[in-house]
């Protein structure tokens, strides 16, 4: 029986329906495997096979100030019932350093981005929108609860330079990426016990780089013991598991500034 693979092993949003069937028939295939649609040396086959892990669990991402979060987007956009002129896309913000503390959110599209999209499916969008969902927790607009209404989430061009035509989250230097790969890795392996994809597209757009450059970096890591790299994916070491109580406490004090916000805003 034939069974189709994704086109590219960098657009995950392409392959959120790869199955554990998948995975398996990646780990157990022999040398080399042919298919109707596939023939690679076994080499290719562990990285798509860890791809494909990566794929379907759950991947964390970390704002600046330390807090991990997971994403749960209800594609596709749609349009907004209201009459106003933009687009919808329902979601769920998890905060993966406290159980139960999430924030439910509507993110709003508007007219003028979607001009410069080339569309509204999830490999053009979600980076993209991750992206934006964590700047709006880095400037502690979005408050987390154990239950609560959707929050708007305005999507508007303010992340996107139209002159360079392309988008802006904010420069990070090496040490700053250095930063949110340990934490990267460190709330990956923690919380799903699976590797990082350090290449993440989503990544280097958050950080305005290439996902190469953010592999070098990861190497430097390695080179100190702090992460084990197996390709495009890292794992944390028993050294970078022993700062638990550093990692742990930034996403505390982050959490706590947050709420601190919030607090007042509601007097």
């Amino acid at each position: 029986m034939g069974i189709r693979f994704w086109d590219s092993l960098h657009q995950p949003a392409q392959c959120s329906s790869a199955s554990s069937a998948v995975v398996e028939f990646f780990q157990t295939t022999e040398d080399t495997e042919e298919t109707e649609n596939l023939k690679c040396p076994r080499s290719q086959l562990d990285r798509r096979s860890l791809c494909a892990m990566a794929i379907q669990t759950k991947q964390i991402y970390v704002t600046v100030a330390g807090l991990p979060l997971s994403f749960r987007l209800d594609w596709p956009f749609h349009k907004s019932t209201s009459g106003a002129d933009f687009f919808v896309l329902h979601g769920d913000v998890r905060l993966e350093s406290a159980e139960g503390l999430h924030a439910p959110v509507a993110v709003n599209l508007s007219a003028t981005l979607r001009e410069i999209m080339p569309s509204l499916e999830p490999k053009d969008t979600e980076g993209p929108v991750i992206n934006a969902l964590r700047k709006e927790v880095d400037r502690r607009q979005l408050e987390f609860v154990k239950s609560g209404k959707l929050v708007p989430v305005h999507f508007s061009s303010r992340h996107y330079d139209f002159n360079h035509k392309k988008w802006v989250f904010g420069k990070a230097s090496d040490e700053e990426i250095s930063r949110l790969l340990l934490r990267k890795v460190y709330w990956q392996t923690r919380r799903q016990e699976t590797p990082a994809w350090i290449v993440d597209p989503t990544e280097a757009l958050y950080v305005e780089s290439a996902p190469a450059h953010l592999l070098e970096v990861a190497r430097g890591l390695e080179g100190k013991g702090l992460l084990t790299l197996a390709g495009e994916f890292a794992s944390a070491t028993a050294e970078l598991l022993q700062q638990a109580e550093k990692f742990d406490a930034e996403a505390r004090a982050a959490l706590e500034e947050l709420e601190k916000k919030h607090a007042f805003e509601r007097g």
